[in-house]
């Protein structure tokens, strides 16, 4: 061999065989975000998909329900709400929807699996209205937004949601649907503008246990029994 030891060839033949070079992974691939951003009635929305999956006519009936409920519940609760909302459909959260600071993500797997389920934006978008400062009382800031989406909601009934009937064992401090309903009762039942002023005292923040009474002339525990005895005083009705 020209140019080569033989030293060097016998050793090239009992050398172990180099290594193979590592199989790089492939780079993850980025998630197609899309944002759109859409001004009318007075409020901008801010749309931001992680999802390249969502369906867009899920995307275009939350639209639809944003711009139809919210200025609703800023005329009836707060005006001075927030003019600009950002929605964030985001797999990377795992619970149904939250809102924080003008924020709501929603979970795209429930939007799939519950097509129908509109009013999740009702609810969450009433927290905006809300407005309350930190620490207020979770039972009735969850009971006021699920009574503004029994209220002001739009597709409740084709969603299959409903405000439970009374069963004994509960209490207004459940929270969500079973204080809503206890306070559809009182709107019903000679307390019409009851949510408005928790609502607002909860806002401003001035509530305390003892503005029932002041509000209605009895205690929220007389009230509770006053509901518990009459339950379907109610006449319950839903779009």
């Amino acid at each position: 061999m020209p140019g080569l030891s033989l030293s060097f060839f016998l050793a090239s033949l009992t050398a172990p065989p180099s290594p193979a070079l590592p199989t790089l992974a492939p780079l993850p691939q980025q998630v197609a975000v899309t944002r759109d951003s859409l001004t009318k009635k007075g409020y901008t929305l801010i749309f931001i998909s992680k999802d390249p999956a969502l369906n867009p006519v899920t995307k275009q009936r939350m639209i639809d329900a944003f711009y139809t409920v919210y200025p609703k519940e800023a005329k009836r609760f707060n005006p001075n709400t927030l003019k600009k909302v950002t929605f964030i459909v985001d797999p990377e959260y795992k619970g149904v929807a939250a809102t924080h600071n003008g924020i709501v993500r929603y979970n795209p797997t429930w939007l799939k699996d519950h097509p129908e389920d509109i009013d999740v934006v009702t609810h969450e978008v009433m927290h905006i209205v809300q407005g309350y400062p930190s620490g207020s009382l979770g039972w009735l800031t969850e009971g006021i937004a699920d009574y503004t989406r029994y209220a002001l909601g739009i597709n409740n009934q084709q969603g299959k949601w409903a405000l439970p009937d009374y069963k004994e064992g509960q209490s207004y401090t459940n929270s969500y649907r079973i204080t809503a309903r206890f306070l559809a009762w009182l709107e019903q039942n000679g307390y019409p503008k009851i949510v408005n002023e928790m609502d607002a005292a909860l806002r401003a923040h001035t509530y305390s246990p003892e503005l029932w009474q002041q509000k209605t002339g009895k205690t929220l525990d007389e009230l509770w029994a006053a509901y518990t005895a009459n339950p379907t005083a109610v006449k319950l009705a839903y779009k």
